[in-house]
């Protein structure tokens, strides 16, 4: 029997970060077969195969976690401009991010150089610093414009390592409230 999640809505001035859908598929994939959004993430387009199970896990988070990702929409004309939020990855690196949620945000060609990853990841944020201390964020040290996100909204680098054998910054970030 199928429950309903529970994923709260996100609003900014322009941006609705909403619950994963699963007619967002076919959004997803565009993004995700674009050269320019995964330059420095895989190197190569996602296969729908790939993408199907990255929107089943963005939704399995919500239910296990209570946490996961957003679809980010223009208010306006609810145009699909990416996906933000936070995961358990249980990625092989090392350090592990020992269950500290690891944010991530991704946004299709058409929403690049516009601010809008700084505000979706701020809503994020927000709304994140009610309920953990601490998150953690890995960027390819080429990904210029991802590297200032993260300045923006107060990750730091804490280590360069190697993620699937490439080099990869690892960065944290403290809840304002957080006295660590």
């Amino acid at each position: 029997m199928h429950t309903p999640l529970s994923i709260p809505p996100l609003h900014t001035a322009r941006l609705l970060l909403r619950a994963p859908a699963l007619s967002d598929f076919d959004a997803c994939l565009a993004m995700w077969s674009h050269p320019t959004v995964t330059r420095f993430i895989s190197g190569r387009a996602s296969s729908g195969e790939e993408v199907w199970a990255r929107l089943l896990r963005y939704l399995g988070h919500w239910a296990v976690f209570g946490y996961g990702f957003w679809i980010v929409e223009d208010r306006v004309t609810g145009a699909f401009l990416g996906e933000v939020g936070f995961g358990d990855f249980h990625r092989e690196l090392e350090p592990s991010f020992g269950g500290t949620p690891e944010m991530g945000w991704v946004l299709a060609p058409a929403a690049h150089g516009r601010g809008v990853a700084t505000e979706a990841v701020n809503a994020a944020l927000a709304w994140s610093d009610e309920r953990f201390a601490r998150t953690g964020c890995i960027i390819a040290p080429e990904n210029t414009p991802s590297l200032r996100v993260a300045e923006k909204v107060g990750f730091r680098e804490t280590l360069r390592t190697t993620y699937k054998g490439e080099p990869t910054g690892v960065f944290e970030r403290y809840a304002p409230t957080s006295s660590t």
